[in-house]
């Protein structure tokens, strides 16, 4: 049976109704507008009328005579004055206006009640650590008034505190940082884990500034940053931890974020960098981060000792020297950079004792990358060959005058593996993944101004260049574009910076594990010291 067509009533009449739906509801709304004036002098007439009502309730009956009375009289004289029942009028017009307004709700001016419990929980678990007994008026006691301690109290949506200042006795031991750690990991705990806080130590005034730190950015992806020649972003952290921000691509938007920016070169005081962290935490894309930034202005050496192959893209491009894998072309392509080194020191010696500017083939960056060298180490060993990390010692003392720089990578675990001469000129350091206050300390020199948290984002965590402040630091998005995992933004975004590739694959893969043209053997002349 052929089914037969709905009438057109019934098949039009939903946009019918959705359309006479929404002109009933504009007109209810012009209306409003129109009438609010109305609508505000009838609510303050009927709340007027309510609350006569009321009075002449609560009025005793004996009484309620002299009222009438009263009323009656200031009647009569409005009536006989001029132009009084019109003032009359408009004077009741306007009360029963202010009276009918829509009133909102005062804000209150301190904390509710779960505020106050947990302000005062706060207070009681400190009473601890900032009272002794010798105190005669103790700023924190038992049952005391947690007000005059905490102040500048501010909470999230939570209930919990985003904000907080402590007030704490001046005989407390602010200057030692084992005190320091116990008030900081009390704090974290009765704010509640899971987020990040930052503790600011005024000794002067005896106060601490407890804040919560919001997430790193994390959709950065890799592209060309605002930078001058010698200066490698590292990635970018918080507001009030450097004074420069740049501006960075979020797809079709621009913003400024403050990086952390490492500089290299002749005049850096940290020409060497250090990278630490878990398996998974994103060393390798900080390794492939900086390569991209180099190639923009000199030529990069990657050895690969985990052989994974995760900088297969860089493999025969413009400025890649090599990417090696393997044991031989390591050993074979860090002899070259040491003899590199060496020519350069001496080339640029020379030309200084001359009265000559550098020669110019000594003023191309030379980039020297290395990802878990320790692997390579254990190999070496057990093949009773020499350690690839003993060639890095004359880039590492040298590298600064040569214009040469080592950045090494290495897991947590491999970190004792390291030579003495890694440890010792990498005075930049990157730490990524989760790690406890004792690996950081150990790994950059100082503990940070925050609490780590267990749960991290891949490339989050922390830098310090020298002997600064500790940075929290969120890596740019800089994947493998090989990998299928890889979003295709952040694929296109790695390819678009990519060097033109000068040998095909296969050519560039049979030649990456033949050594580099050794150096002319350098005049026996003294290396001179860097200063």
């Amino acid at each position: 049976m052929a089914r037969r067509p709905l009438p057109r009533i019934l098949s039009n009449g939903t946009a019918s109704i959705a359309r006479s739906r929404e002109l009933a509801r504009s007109a209810a709304d012009n209306a409003t507008d129109v009438l609010h004036p109305l609508i505000t002098i009838t609510r303050g007439l009927r709340r007027l009328a309510a609350a006569g009502r009321r009075r002449w309730t609560d009025t005793p009956k004996d009484k309620r005579g002299p009222l009438l009375f009263l009323v009656a009289s200031v009647i009569l004289v409005v009536a006989l004055v001029p132009y009084g029942p019109l003032l009359a009028a408009a004077s009741l017009m306007a009360a029963a206006a202010w009276t009918g307004r829509e009133r909102t709700a005062p804000e209150p001016d301190g904390p509710d009640e779960a505020q106050v419990q947990r302000l005062q929980s706060l207070y009681e678990a400190l009473v601890p650590y900032f009272s002794v007994a010798e105190d005669p008026a103790p700023l924190f006691a038992h049952g005391g008034e947690w007000d005059k301690a905490l102040s500048d109290y501010e909470f999230d949506d939570t209930g919990r505190v985003s904000r907080l200042v402590v007030r704490y006795p001046a005989y407390f031991t602010d200057g030692e940082a084992e005190s320091r750690a116990r008030i900081e990991q009390l704090l974290h705990a009765k704010s509640g884990r899971g987020r990040e806080y930052h503790f600011a130590w005024d000794e002067e005034c005896n106060q601490l500034t407890v804040s919560v730190l919001p997430p790193l950015p994390t959709d950065i992806a890799a592209q060309r940053f605002v930078t001058a020649p010698g200066e490698t972003v590292l990635g970018f952290t918080d507001e009030t931890g450097v004074q420069r921000t740049l501006p960075v691509t979020d797809g079709a938007e621009q913003r400024d974020v403050p990086p952390v920016v490492w500089r290299t070169g002749i005049r850096s005081t940290e020409p060497h960098l250090l990278i630490a962290g878990q398996p998974g935490s994103g060393t390798t894309t900080l390794l492939r981060s900086i390569a991209l930034q180099a190639l923009q202005y000199g030529d990069v050496l990657i050895v690969e000792g985990s052989g994974t192959g995760d900088y297969a893209c860089l493999t025969g491009r413009g400025g890649v020297l090599a990417v090696e894998c393997g044991l031989t072309g390591a050993l074979a392509s860090l002899e070259w950079a040491a003899h590199e080194t060496e020519r350069r020191l001496i080339s640029a010696n020379r030309a200084r004792q001359a009265g000559h500017p550098p020669p110019e083939d000594t003023k191309r960056p030379l980039w020297l990358l290395l990802d878990r060298p320790s692997a390579l180490g254990h190999l070496a060993a057990a093949d009773g060959r020499r350690d690839p990390q003993s060639l890095l010692q004359v880039p590492l003392r040298h590298g600064r005058a040569a214009n040469v720089t080592v950045v090494v990578a290495d897991q947590l675990d491999g970190l004792e593996a390291l030579s003495d001469a890694v440890h010792q000129h990498t005075r930049a350091r990157v730490l990524l993944g989760p790690a406890t206050i004792d690996q950081l300390e150990e790994v950059l020199g100082a503990p940070p101004h925050t609490t780590p948290t267990s749960d991290v984002p891949p490339g989050r965590g922390y830098a310090r260049l020298g002997t600064g402040q500790v940075h929290r630091l969120q890596v740019p998005a800089t994947p493998d574009p090989y990998d299928d995992a890889t979003s295709e933004a952040h694929r296109q975004a790695v390819l678009e910076l990519l060097p033109e590739r000068i040998t095909p694959p296969d050519a560039a893969d049979t030649t990456a594990t033949e050594p580099l043209p050794e150096a002319t053997e350098p005049d026996p002349e003294p290396v001179p010291a860097e200063g």
